[in-house]
Order: C-alpha cells, then structure tokens, then sequence
C-alpha cells in the first residue's frame, strides 16, 4: 500500500475582481452588442439612469464610488488596467465627434414573400393533394431540413421517429416517395441528402441541350474526379472534347449548392458591419472618432441614494421590513455603480487601444497601402497602452474601423514579421498579398505549384520557405494547385 503524505506547497494565483470580470465581457462585445448590453442593464436596474441632454441634476456622478452604506466616497473606484494614452500623450493624433452615422441599407427579403425557408416548403405542400396521414409525414420530412436544403437524417431513423413521436407507423418507401414529391419543389434541389444528388436534381429540371446531359454525366458517373479537377480523367472516361468538358463545367458553375442559402441569413447580401471607430486625415492629422451610435451616458441615480440617505437619517423607524427593502436599493446602487464604471473604462480602453494601433501603423493610415503595414503582434499594443495581451486581445475582437480605403477588422492589422532580402523587416500581409497577386495572374490552365510560388517570391525579394508558402496559401483560402486548374 503506497505510503500517503501531506506536502504543504505556496502558490501564487490572481483573482479577478468583479469589475474586472465585467470589464473582460463588456470589452468583447461591439458597439451594436453593447447597445443591447446597455439596454438590457436599464431595464434590469432601477438605479442605473441615462443622461438625457446632458443633464446631471438628478444624478450623482459616475464617478462617484459608494460605501457600506451607499453613500458616495471621497473618490471613485475605477478599473486600473493600465494608465497609457491621454490625449496629451499623443500629440500626432486629435478625436473627433461621435456623430458618424452608418449608411442606412435596403432590407433583403428572399424569395416566398418573406416567409422563412421551411414556411416556404410547407405553402408549397398546401397544395398537393395528399391524404392527412401524407401530409403529417410530410410536414415531418420538411422538419428535419436543414436551413441548407439539405435532408441529413436516414429515412429508417424518421421511421423511427414518426412511431414514437407521432405515433404512425410508416415504412421507409412510404417516406421515399413522400420525399420525392418535396424534392419536386421550390427551389431546385431541396431534399437532396448529399451534394451530389443535389446538383442532379437541379440538372433533372434543365433543357436537354448536350452540355446540359454531359453535366447530368459527369455529376453522375465522374463526381468524385468532378471534385478533385481531375479534367484529363473526365475527357478520357466520358470520352469528350475539351470545348465540350468547359460547356457542361460552366452548366454545373451556374447550380446551386445550397439551394436554400436564399433565406440564410448568414449570407444576405445586405449584411453589413458597423464600425466602431473612424480614422481620417485632416489638415495632415489622423483623427480618431469612437463611434458609440445609440450608446447612451450613463449615471446612479440621486433618486436612489437618497432613499438611503433618508434611511440613514431616521434610525428610529427602522423596521425589518424596511430594512429589506433598503438593502435590495443599496444592492442595486452597487450594481449600477461598477456597471457605470465598467462601461466608462471599456470607453478608455477601447479608445487606447485604437489611438495605439493608429500610432504603430501610422503610414498605412495615410496611404492605405498594405505594404505600409508594419510587423506589429498584440504584445507590441499591450506595452504601448500598459493593458494586458489578453486585454487587448478582448478589446479588438469583432472590432472595425472605418477608413478612406475601406473597413477594416482591427485583427487585419496585427501580423508577424519576417527579413526581406535588403535585411528589413516586412509584414507577413505583405508577403501574402504578393502571393495572392501572384495566384491571382498564373496561367489557370496550368497553376503554379507551391514551389514555383516560393520561387517567385525569392525572386521578389521574400526569402521564406516552401512549407511558409503553403501555411499562407491555406490562410488566404486558396487551394492546391491542382484544384485551382481550369480547362
């Protein structure tokens, strides 16, 4: 039996205090988010009241901290997760007004008459002529549709699910032709279980022209070599010409491969992102604007302290009740408190850490030229604004910034650096977008392979490795060679 033993050992943790950890949640969320955040926050806590045309008359100052008692201290207690960054402190750089409004955009409504993707399905099932039991086992099979157009689920397994859930007993060529009918409908190729028999019944409803029916061949009998762009193989099993391979790809180019991507709302043309902040050059000054939309100033309300006040005041009528209630008013005082904090300080955060990023990428903001972009990681943000690397990584996710050259992702500025052959330290987004452009102008007939890629770029100056061309390849999303072939 092994021998037990106490060991007493000293370990060295960092607790994080409540308002930190509010600060930490409050600082991933975006400016649309923290909206909601806010309102949510007013709506939950009495004390808490937005400022309304400046007015502070009711309001003790945000920056007022409460004691024990809920009454105001001599001074507030704020985050202190780093001191960098007054205005003074960066002279190159002025802000300006919180008046940016986002440009207003048309809604997107998809096809149906705005009804969801399975509304959609199920108005077009109203119209067949099927028996009760059909239509519940219909209305089953459009269930398990995924938002895609897809029917994932084993035919066995809603057989199962029909027995026990609906109580019907139904065979599983029972629910095939059933399904049938519902890949019959709007749009083209819903129902399909696979990619492959997708694209077939979307080719099922087209005129028979001949690039029309070798489509139909090569999805059919030459899917897999279809996938992998393996042309030569196609032309010589289905024993056709070039000219005829390129006719029947573009027949297949035009299908959809999510047929109900039309009411997705992950892909609505109309998404668009609000920025967070904006930097433009004036007068050869880059100036920074927040931009805080419908984010209204916060404050405690002095209704509330003087509720507690007047407690305070008369120790005579000091009921149990009274002291209930009470305590429920200086519980919500010290809410609203470290949220008004909290909200203010991810302000400053925020506001440090943009002014930081503008400051280390100072040129690109002038030219809007990516190969102005400096080598720059979150560390290098973190020691110029005093924050942690976690901080700043919190407070530049989801994050962007709207420029004269576009919108961009405060991630889209942080990159590693490597040498060049002059020996000067470049951005890793440079070299990759010298890489795109060199993909971009290749001979599709015959793609450049990862080692002529890497030839070119030695060739341009960017001494890096075969295997580096690879990994940034795979990071901009562009495939191998040979998947990137066109006939």
């Amino acid at each position: 039996m092994a021998r037990q033993t106490l060991q007493q050992e000293q370990k060295l943790q960092q607790k994080l205090s409540p308002q930190q950890i509010q600060l930490m949640r409050l600082l991933e969320l975006n400016e649309p988010e923290m909206e909601e955040r806010i309102k949510q926050e007013l709506v939950e806590n009495p004390a808490i009241d937005e400022v309304i045309d400046g007015s502070t008359d009711d309001t003790i100052s945000p920056d007022t901290n409460l004691n024990e008692d809920g009454l105001p201290t001599e001074s507030a207690e704020q985050l202190s997760l780093g001191d960098y960054s007054s205005e003074d402190d960066i002279p190159d750089y002025r802000f300006g007004s919180n008046s940016y409004v986002a440009e207003e955009r048309p809604e997107y409504t998809p096809v149906g008459g705005g009804s969801t993707f399975h509304e959609y399905l199920m108005e077009q099932l109203t119209v067949r002529k099927l028996s009760e039991r059909d239509t519940h086992i219909a209305e089953y099979i459009i269930g398990n549709i995924d938002d895609n157009g897809y029917l994932q689920r084993p035919l066995d397994a809603i057989s199962d699910d029909l027995i026990f859930q609906i109580g019907l007993d139904v065979s599983t060529t029972e629910i095939a032709d059933l399904l049938q009918i519902i890949q019959d409908f709007e749009p083209a190729g819903v129902g399909a279980s696979t990619l492959q028999e997708c694209l077939l019944l979307q080719l099922e409803r087209r005129n028979g022209t001949p690039s029309n029916m070798l489509a139909y061949r090569i999805i059919s009998e030459a899917f897999d070599a279809f996938t992998k762009k393996h042309y030569d193989k196609i032309i010589k099993q289905l024993e056709v010409s070039e000219e005829e391979l390129r006719d029947a790809i573009h027949e297949i180019n035009n299908l959809n491969p999510k047929p109900g991507s039309a009411w997705n709302d992950d892909v609505s043309p109309t998404e668009h992102i609000t920025p967070d902040f904006e930097v433009y050059e004036q007068d050869g000054e880059l100036i920074i604007n927040y931009i805080s939309g419908n984010i209204p100033t916060l404050t405690v309300s002095r209704q509330y302290r003087e509720m507690l006040e007047d407690y305070n005041a008369n120790k005579r009528n000091r009921t149990t009740e009274r002291r209930d209630a009470i305590l429920f008013v200086k519980q919500k005082l010290d809410a609203a408190q470290w949220f008004v904090n909290a909200v203010q300080q991810r302000r400053k955060t925020l506001l440090d850490t943009i002014t930081a990023i503008v400051e280390l990428q100072k040129e690109f903001f002038f030219t809007g030229i990516e190969s102005d972009l400096h080598p720059m990681v979150l560390r290098d943000v973190a020691e110029k604004t005093g924050y942690d690397i976690s901080t700043i990584s919190r407070a530049t996710s989801t994050k962007y910034v709207q420029t004269p050259f576009g919108i961009y992702p405060l991630k889209h500025f942080f990159s590693e650096g490597v040498q060049n052959a002059e020996g000067d330290e470049v951005s890793t987004r440079e070299i990759k977008h010298i890489l795109q452009e060199c993909v971009e102008q290749e001979d599709k007939s015959a793609p450049y392979s990862d080692d002529r890629l890497c030839e070119l770029l030695h060739q341009k100056g960017y001494p890096i490795a075969r295997r580096t061309v690879a990994k940034y390849r795979e990071q901009l999303g562009i495939p191998v060679a040979r998947l990137r072939k066109e006939i």
